[in-house]
């Protein structure tokens, strides 16, 4: 028995309906930011040119226990003004 188009798609539309565009839309963003950074790692050799030559360790962004749509209402409201 395989899965065909109809079932899919109905799976798709439940996805939807339980998490929302916009969730979606986050963790589709961060999924290819991720993705094209582990690219980026891989073709640099897992090496920082730019940090390597000054000395300096790169700095990591923390994030202070927000979630996701913490960061993104902040970031509207940053561009809104």
């Amino acid at each position: 028995m395989a899965i065909g188009p109809l079932q899919i798609f109905l799976i798709l539309m439940i996805i939807i309906l339980l998490f929302g565009t916009k969730k979606l839309r986050n963790v589709g963003s961060d999924l290819g930011g991720a993705i094209k950074n582990f690219k980026k790692s891989v073709k640099d050799g897992g090496q920082d040119d730019s940090t390597e030559a000054e000395g300096t360790p790169p700095q990591i962004e923390e994030n202070k226990g927000e979630t996701m749509d913490a960061q993104f209402e902040e970031k509207k409201e940053e561009d809104s003004k």
